[in-house]
């Protein structure tokens, strides 16, 4: 087991390796402090927003609202949070409660929570439409600050990635709710048994989701300078597969932050290296979802053997 588990780790990072080598060898000028900044220049949205799908996933649940939320969130940020902080604030504090509502609901009458969240994109997405009917907006000057930092040695993306891995590590992995939490997973009844109240748990994580949705769309939109109703629709996917391309499963509380948010670097870098290969964009998802489908039948493969063995 103990074999199977570090494999979950490996593999992510083996993957994000080829491919980084695979794209310096075919650009040898991004092998340099600006051309790195570039290739993951959206890489810290994307790790947040697939640290708020594990969250979900966590407890067995699946959230396909994500992209319009985080895309709601990046209008509110363009809008509110630019114009009148306090009021932006106040809404994005608000909509982080309705996320742990919503998962207090979905156990509480035991729905299946792909209909909900699916039922949720179009409340979120009409929400942003209202909010800002076409592109516009401004980031708020501190956010776009913070976004275009540039640390010695490592750009910012890569910096991040690495604080966000191993804050979620610590939270979800070695801290004593964490560890419930990824419990709710494995076998909520035990959990249930044991005298911790499963519905205040799910609100729990669905309210985890939502604070790193919220921080996905505020970083999205300090990179970005301006919001879109539509800007992070396709998040919803990417997250998803950022979390499965990190060694997390649908079922059983398995997951792995630092692996999550490897797998968000690596879709993220997928897509630089099929501009690099001047691939239509009419192809390019078809072809991230083949790079996908590749380490995901490679893990399998490793975890069988493993399993003979």
């Amino acid at each position: 087991m103990t074999f199977i588990a570090r494999h979950r780790i490996l593999l992510p990072v083996v993957s994000l390796a080829v491919l980084l080598a695979a794209t310096f060898y075919m650009q040898p000028r991004a092998m340099s402090y600006f051309g790195v900044n570039l290739l993951f220049n959206l890489a810290v949205p994307i790790a947040l927003a697939t640290i708020a799908q594990m969250c979900i996933i966590m407890v067995n649940d699946i959230d396909l609202s994500l992209g319009a939320f985080v895309s709601l969130v990046a209008c509110i940020t363009a809008t509110y949070l630019n114009d009148t902080p306090a009021l932006g604030l106040l809404i994005l504090l608000a909509l982080i409660l309705c996320y742990a509502l919503l998962g207090a609901l979905i156990h509480a009458l035991d729905l299946p929570a792909i209909v909900v969240t699916l039922g949720m994109s179009f409340v979120w997405g009409g929400l942003a439409l209202f909010i800002l009917p076409s592109p516009g907006g401004a980031s708020p000057g501190w956010i776009r600050s913070i976004m275009t930092v540039k640390p010695p040695l490592v750009p910012m993306a890569v910096v991040a990635s690495v604080l966000i891995a191993g804050v979620t590590h610590l939270l979800v992995m070695r801290s004593g709710i964490g560890t419930v939490l990824r419990g709710v997973g494995g076998n909520a009844r035990s959990v249930q048994r044991a005298g911790w109240p499963v519905i205040r748990l799910k609100a729990l994580a669905y309210g985890l989701a939502g604070l790193f949705g919220v921080l996905a769309g505020m970083a999205l939109v300090g990179l970005t300078t301006s919001a879109d109703a539509n800007i992070a629709l396709r998040y919803t996917l990417l997250s998803i597969a950022g979390v499965i391309l990190g060694g997390g499963e649908f079922i059983g509380g398995r997951v792995s932050p630092t692996g999550a948010v490897i797998g968000a670097l690596t879709l993220t870098l997928a897509a630089s290296f099929l501009s690099f290969m001047r691939l239509s964009p009419d192809w390019q998802i078809g072809a991230q979802g083949a790079i996908l489908i590749l380490v995901l039948t490679a893990r399998l493969l490793f975890t069988r053997r493993d399993g003979a063995a």
